[in-house]
């Protein structure tokens, strides 16, 4: 049995990775490190071939997304059935879709899974996760889970979520000042608006993109926004640019007042799916049962241009409580299971030069595990 940490140390550690302080005294990271366990069987799947799997080092922006046939990977219900609950920030965000779509479908229940979304900030949700009373979280390798994972956290990222499609302009856009266009814009100094702070992965694209303006996250201040006011903020002058989603940036584009800057890198998820110790050590035949349907939801439902059905893009508005104009506005995303090579030292540098990161860098095999979705489409290693 894998010694866990304590949990008023699991609180204080996620406290301390926000503030970018240390973790606790006298914990052993190795204590909630994986446990060692026998190789596990992988079989071939039925309707995922070589299409099923990526190499993870192929980081070219026009990468085709792994998939497998419609329906595939099929089910193999569990002898048990398990209750799954997993944490999420939001349900009203697209790149969340695929998960209420398994649960609305029962793809999760086909595994013999009972699978609950529970909305909870990630900073709440990250010491629940560490000490095993939530499940999986859908969210991202942020500077808090890195810091938790260096800290002692049995936790890792273990399915991609989404990139953009090319033509989305989710990102970092600026209001112009006389004599400036998107070709040049000095950042230095200036106060973006944003949901998230530094910690976030949004500071590894914005990082590159203040970068080729003067700029860089030391270079420029924060204002941490409601997702309401983002936008009001930079419209009225309260910031001068800010990070906008889909499809809130479709307010300001074609208005020669702003500029988009760059967004998230095309072909790399950013985020996805953590597991922590109850499905990577206790009971990892549910990990690889829930990845099984998250990635056979994607081969069905979401494997192209999914809002060319105007009848799924309406089913998708209902699950995501939102309007299907505004759904319809923005492209579809490329839902994506798979993880890229170096997206987590990536994302580390960003989080450094940002100054919220502690302690030496997580290596990638400490905090990626692609393990179980090559299980699940039948990659062998």
């Amino acid at each position: 049995m894998r010694t866990r940490t304590p949990f008023t140390c699991t609180v204080a550690l996620v406290a301390a990775s926000l503030l970018g302080a240390a973790g606790c005294a006298g914990n052993d990271p190795s204590d909630d490190a994986a446990a060692d366990a026998a190789p596990r069987t992988v079989k071939p799947v039925a309707g995922c071939g070589a299409g099923g799997w990526t190499d993870p080092s192929d980081l070219a922006p026009d990468r085709k997304p792994a998939r497998c046939d419609k329906g595939a990977p099929a089910p193999q219900p569990l002898a048990k059935k398990r209750k799954i609950t997993v944490a999420t920030g939001t349900l009203s965000a697209e790149y969340v879709a695929p998960l209420q779509v398994a649960v609305a479908k029962g793809e999760f229940a086909k595994e013999g899974l009972d699978v609950s979304l529970k909305v909870l900030p990630t900073p709440d949700a990250l010491p629940l996760l560490a000490k095993g009373d939530v499940d999986a979280q859908w969210a991202a390798p942020e500077a808090a889970v890195m810091n938790g994972i260096n800290g002692g956290f049995a936790i890792k990222w273990v399915a991609g979520n989404f990139s953009p499609d090319p033509t989305s302009k989710s990102g970092l856009w600026v209001r112009l000042k006389d004599g400036e266009s998107a070709d040049h814009v000095d950042m230095a100094g200036r106060k973006l608006g944003t949901m998230i702070g530094k910690g976030s992965v949004i500071a590894y694209p914005m990082d590159t993109s203040l970068k080729k303006h003067g700029g860089g996250l030391d270079r420029i201040s924060f204002q941490q926004l409601g997702s309401a006011d983002v936008l009001t903020a930079l419209q009225n002058g309260g910031v001068d640019s800010a990070w906008l989603l889909d499809p809130i940036w479709r307010k300001v584009d074609g208005d020669k007042k702003y500029a988009f800057l760059g967004g998230q890198p095309v072909g790399e998820p950013l985020g996805g799916l953590l597991f922590g110790p109850n499905l990577l050590n206790k009971d990892p035949d549910a990990g690889v049962a829930f990845l099984r349907a998250y990635i056979r939801t994607v081969n069905t439902y979401f494997a192209g241009d999914y809002k060319s059905d105007p009848a799924f893009v309406a089913e998708l508005a209902g699950l995501m409580k939102t309007d299907e104009a505004t759904l319809r506005s923005t492209p579809s995303m490329r839902m994506d299971w798979e993880i890229r090579k170096g997206t987590t030292d990536r994302l580390q540098k960003a989080y450094a030069d940002s100054g919220v990161s502690t302690g030496d860098p997580v290596p990638e095999d400490k905090a990626v595990d692609r393990a179980m979705y090559g299980e699940a489409v039948g990659h062998k290693p």
